[in-house]
């Protein structure tokens, strides 16, 4: 299992034009790149597929298993997966189990997929509501940066990607991280929230590829999450089970949304653990407000416990793997009761 490899839109367009059996598949809302990519490229067949939380089940894997049976793909099949972090987990997943094994790459046209869902190799889908319950780890050939495929990405979406950003400089480069935040306060301030005027855009570029490289390092050194991997999972124990209350209410909630509200939970946990001194918490809540990302969650932690208890890092005796902060950019690995936020140290 190789590290991820990061390239721009001709060479994977170059790579893609040897492709013997290329299937596509794609988020409806993507049609615009497939189609150009259509134009260039001898793709055997294009397949779409509605996209939401809802939907990430092994239901359309298997409907994607069937489509491509019928199409007489192959163990050969490369398959093009278009979109966001959903697509590319589903296309993922679909590949690790195809035949057993095809391979997959992505072209990833959501700000959140590009700096971390399309990268790494983690692939799956939900089950009953809880998050990622069921995948693989099946790293792509390759996946493709490019930012003019954000253009027509709804801001609030554009936000949700800024969480995972923002995760991933807290992490492992405090520098960047400050340096981040007061570009994208700027750009939030001058009213170009998603910095994609011609003053910001090579901005945006920097940033989405210190990112995407910060990850595609930690996973080369740890494919398959056996140690320093799982410091990718900040603001994500929390996040996760934020997102299974939202559905299990019916409430509209997007994944950035819930890994920054999770950010600072953790952070919190961090300074009641005594990892972290005093004011964490608030320096990144008000970092997190000037670049226009929600800090509070909608519910307390009470009512997060059985979704944490059930976390895929849940380890036995009533533990979980918490990411907690130190500083911007350092961060530790802890095993805690999972109902620990409602204790003081």
């Amino acid at each position: 299992m190789t590290a991820s490899v990061l390239i721009s839109l001709p060479d994977a367009l170059a790579r893609l034009q040897a492709e013997p059996e290329l299937f596509v598949v794609h988020d409806r809302n993507a049609a615009w790149v497939v189609s150009s990519l259509m134009e260039s490229l001898p793709v055997r067949a294009s397949l779409a597929l509605e996209t939401s939380e809802e939907a990430k089940t092994m239901e359309t894997v298997l409907a994607l298993e069937r489509q491509l049976l019928e199409a007489d793909a192959t163990r050969g099949a490369l398959l093009l997966a278009v979109g966001g972090g959903i697509t590319t987990d589903l296309v993922g997943f679909t590949a690790a189990i195809y035949k057993r094994g095809v391979r997959y790459a992505n072209i990833p046209t959501t700000l959140l997929a590009m700096v971390d869902a399309a990268l790494g190799g983690k692939t799956g889908v939900n089950l009953d509501g809880y998050k990622n319950m069921l995948g693989a780890f099946r790293m792509p050939e390759f996946t493709c940066l490019c930012p003019e495929t954000l253009r027509t990405l709804p801001e609030r979406e554009f936000k949700a990607g800024l969480a995972e950003m923002l995760k991933t400089f807290l992490l492992a480069d405090g520098s960047l991280y400050a340096e981040a935040v007061r570009f994208f306060t700027a750009a939030q301030r001058d009213r170009d929230p998603m910095a994609k005027s011609a003053q910001n855009a090579p901005g945006l570029q920097k940033f989405i590829e210190a990112a995407a490289g910060i990850k595609a390092r930690i996973v080369a050194e740890d494919p398959q999450e056996h140690g320093e991997r799982a410091k990718l999972n900040l603001g994500h124990t929390f996040g996760h089970a934020i997102e299974h209350e939202a559905r299990r209410q019916g409430a509209d909630l997007t994944h950035g949304e819930a890994v920054a509200m999770g950010i600072i939970l953790a952070a919190e946990l961090s300074e009641r653990q005594g990892v972290a001194q005093k004011g964490l918490a608030a320096q990144l809540k008000a970092d997190f407000t000037a670049v226009g990302l929600p800090t509070e969650s909608p519910y307390p932690v009470a009512d997060l416990l059985e979704a944490l208890r059930k976390d895929k890092k849940a380890a036995a005796g009533g533990k979980v793997k918490f990411v907690l902060l130190r500083a911007p950019g350092d961060v530790v690995l802890q095993e805690l009761p999972y109902d620990c936020h409602l204790h003081t140290k």
